[in-house]
């Protein structure tokens, strides 16, 4: 059997779309109806007329379809979880509101704000707090917004992006449970990291910048602060493929994120600014055959629950608010 051929055969018959993240395989990214970073797809697919939705992603991704559109059947072929989503949930959200609290800033003077990259518990908290979520296309306005309210930012979970994002805005940060001062900072992170993108060291970039002195650095503001640094341009997934595209050919650029991207991205001049494969593990469980499989349960009508995402009424409703506030920005 030709897993390539049934599967595009069961799209043509079936009422579904194919989704992927920019970080999945090749040969499950070549075949998706619907490519991009994550929110972009929450969006497409929202507005998409399909009845099935099937997922390659990880499994914060997928709930985030299910909130925005939960009329959709969404199936994952991989409910893979995302390290830095399961860095943090709702116990660990409470324990770190509680040693802020502790700290002397009371909830009242708290807006917290969460990276896209968590579950839709989480969400749903930061929803009920008045909070919204944002990615890192969109955080510098998130954050621009979120501050006019006169309170504190704590933003979840990721601290890289925090710090990043404070050091551009000329803001000061803390990291929650590190030992600094939570009452002078402006934004108080949540000690979460993306495991890919922690791999990229200042060592990665000054051997480039030796070896090809005009060379152009270009990384994810989930790298380290002390990476993005020294780059010259710091942007999210989308915001990277589109400043790499428009470089001229003869152009070097290493850059810093998940390494199937940037083998994507163009065939000369592109490096991986890492000694080793930053390759996001989660991202790449998804496989043809899970591809397959999936899409013949849905032609079959026996759907497994291990691969449809259900969220509950209650954390739907606040994970939603959450969203929407981003989205009306």
């Amino acid at each position: 059997m030709n897993l390539k051929e049934e599967i595009l055969r069961l799209k043509k018959e079936l009422d579904v779309t194919l989704v992927a993240h920019f970080y999945q395989r090749d040969e499950v990214f070549d075949l998706a109806d619907i490519t991009g970073d994550s929110l972009e797809l929450a969006k497409r697919v929202k507005e998409n007329a399909s009845k099935y939705v099937v997922f390659c992603g990880v499994g914060f991704m997928g709930e985030s379809v299910k909130v925005l559109s939960p009329e959709k059947t969404v199936l994952m072929p991989k409910i893979a979880c995302c390290a830095m989503a399961r860095m943090i949930d709702e116990g660990y959200y409470e324990q770190n509101l509680k040693q802020i609290n502790d700290a002397g800033i009371p909830n009242e003077n708290i807006l917290p704000i969460t990276y896209i990259n968590s579950s839709a518990a989480v969400k749903a908290k930061v929803g009920e707090m008045g909070g919204m979520v944002c990615t890192s296309s969109n955080a510098y306005k998130i954050i621009e917004k979120g501050l006019k309210s006169g309170k504190k930012i704590f933003f979840v979970p990721d601290r890289c992006l925090g710090q990043n994002f404070a050091k551009s805005l000329n803001l000061k940060s803390a990291v929650v449970g590190d030992g600094s001062d939570l009452t002078q900072a402006d934004i108080i992170c949540y000690n979460g990291f993306c495991s890919v993108h922690q791999l990229f060291t200042v060592e990665d970039v000054e051997f480039y910048r030796e070896k090809y002195p005009d060379i152009l650095i270009a990384v994810h503001p989930e790298c380290d602060p002390s990476i993005c640094d020294l780059a010259d341009f710091v942007g999210s997934t989308s915001q990277l493929i589109t400043y790499i595209k428009e470089l001229p050919l003869e152009q070097k650029v290493a850059v810093g994120t998940e390494y199937n991207m940037v083998n994507r991205l163009r065939e000369k001049n592109t490096y991986i600014l890492s000694s080793t494969k930053p390759e996001c593990p989660t991202m790449n469980e998804t496989t043809l055959e899970d591809v397959y499989n999936t899409l013949k349960s849905i032609e079959d009508n026996n759907i497994s629950a291990q691969n449809e995402i259900i969220v509950s009424k209650d954390v739907t409703k606040w994970a939603k608010v959450a969203l929407q506030r981003m989205l009306e920005l």
